[in-house]
């Protein structure tokens, strides 16, 4: 580019000579020959410039065409490289697809082995509970009280369940079947009557019942699983218990007494009252009704003894009279009734055999009057029955109102603040309210029974005396009279 310049800078000179002044012709060709030196000059020194920037061209194409191979070169290497690294990529992806496929199958074996294992241990936690429910209430805690260690923490949930647990659950298990089925006698510690824990001789029949023997005391036990100890009654259980317990720990009998429920029956009845305790808690109520049942009681007795000596087949006996009378031995017939004669039945048909020759009328008329000389006698005391069943349950109202009147009299002095001193009242009241109603319903009940055994041995007197009539008169008939 240089001597392009230096060519163009020449043609302005020699452009500024031509226009220049004539009188400088002369000179012109002095100067034509320098410019021409310089021309030449001037073209050598393009031509060497020329060739230069020409070499340096060459230089520059040849480093860029060097350059351009090696970015070339780079480019194809880069370029199998992105394809390297693409077709690395895809497989990766595909391996990646594999793994997450892979990864969600394991994740869904994992959660369905979690969920199962999460069941069998809420199942093993649900028996270890029932285990520890079972230890809990068994008398074997009294001696060995570490068994229910696992258990318990099993069912707390403070402890996962390994197979050693599990183990130990089994053989704690079979040990408390075993046990259910034996008859033992250890030493062993229990709670006595005084409050006081001892060391006395302890027999367990299976997981049912629980006795002890310390020196000459036999009784039975009852188990408070709150707190695992043996309890001996504050109230020694009955004599023949004791008794036959005592026979049984000393090799006499081989029957013993079993309390099923662990002591919890004999505990109610040492709890439980009997009837003189309610009875001496009822109030002064209670003895005009004890009194009533009394008088019930002996009326019903003589009522029962009476009518029983009163019964007769009085079928028999008219078929027999009937026999008799189509014989006409009227003799015979006296003889049948005096031999019957404390029957109510037999009575009436003796008055009947007295006047059989009077006319129909006066016959029916004696046989009345024989039935009813027998009424009073059949329903004496009856109606003495009834009005006692009539008093008892006022009795017993009236002793409800006794003991509320005395439940407010105290409410009035001392007010609602301690309720034992309220239940003497109310006590009161209840029971002379459930003694009325125990003697006046079995009095109630007998009076009627016995009313309508009455009835019906005057219904049969007058069907008795109706048919003899009827005999009578049919035997008049066959007579000719």
């Amino acid at each position: 580019m240089r001597h392009l310049f230096f060519i163009y800078l020449a043609m302005v000179i020699l452009a500024a000579g031509c226009w220049g002044d004539t009188a400088v012709a002369t000179d012109l060709r002095v100067m034509s020959i320098e410019e021409q030196k310089a021309r030449r000059n001037l073209l050598k020194k393009v031509a060497a410039e020329q060739q230069a920037a020409e070499k340096e061209a060459n230089e520059s194409r040849e480093h860029i065409l060097a350059d351009r191979e090696r970015l070339q070169s780079a480019t194809d290497q880069i370029q199998a490289e992105i394809r390297q690294l693409t077709a690395a990529v895809a497989a990766a992806e595909k391996e990646l697809a594999r793994e997450r496929a892979t990864g969600e199958k394991l994740t869904a074996a994992v959660a369905e082995r979690q969920a199962i294992t999460n069941e069998l241990v809420g199942h093993i936690r649900i028996l270890a509970k029932d285990l520890d429910a079972l230890l809990t209430g068994s008398f074997g805690q009294v001696l060995h009280p570490e068994k229910r260690d696992v258990p318990a923490a099993l069912a707390a949930q403070s402890k996962f369940p390994g197979m050693a647990d599990l183990r130990q659950m089994v053989a704690i298990l079979e040990d408390e079947i075993r046990t259910a089925g034996e008859v033992r006698l250890v030493r062993g510690p229990l709670v006595d009557r005084n409050g006081r824990t001892i060391e006395a001789d302890l027999l367990f029949l299976g997981h049912f019942t629980a006795a002890y023997r310390e020196a000459d005391t036999y009784d039975y036990l009852y188990y408070l699983p709150d707190s695992q100890k043996l309890f001996a009654p504050q109230k020694p259980s009955a004599g023949r218990l004791r008794n036959n317990l005592k026979k049984y720990l000393t090799g006499k009998t081989e029957a013993v007494s079993l309390d099923i429920t662990r002591g919890g029956a004999l505990r109610q009845l040492g709890h439980h009252p009997g009837l003189l305790a309610h009875i001496t808690r009822g109030g002064p109520i209670v003895w005009p009704i004890l009194a009533v049942f009394a008088l019930g009681a002996l009326i019903i007795i003589e009522r029962i003894i009476f009518l029983v000596r009163k019964r007769i087949d009085a079928d028999s006996l008219m078929n027999r009279i009937n026999e008799l009378a189509a014989c006409d031995d009227w003799d015979a017939c006296h003889v049948l009734c005096d031999r019957f004669a404390g029957k109510p039945v037999s009575r009436v048909l003796r008055a009947g055999l007295d006047c059989r020759l009077m006319d129909r009328t006066e016959m029916e008329n004696v046989l009345q009057e024989a039935i009813l000389q027998e009424i009073p006698g059949l329903e004496r005391f009856l109606s003495t029955l009834g009005m006692l069943a009539a008093i008892a349950p006022l009795l017993g109202l009236l002793g409800t109102v006794t003991g509320m009147i005395n439940t407010f009299d105290m409410i009035t002095h001392y007010g609602t603040g301690n309720p034992r001193m309220m239940s003497g009242g109310i006590s009161e009241a209840l029971i002379t309210t459930m003694l009325g109603l125990s003697v006046a319903i079995p009095i109630l009940l007998c009076h009627t029974l016995l009313t309508r055994r009455t009835e019906s041995i005057i219904a049969q007197m007058e069907e008795k005396a109706v048919a003899f009539t009827n005999i009578v008169y049919r035997t008049r008939k066959s007579d000719g009279d």
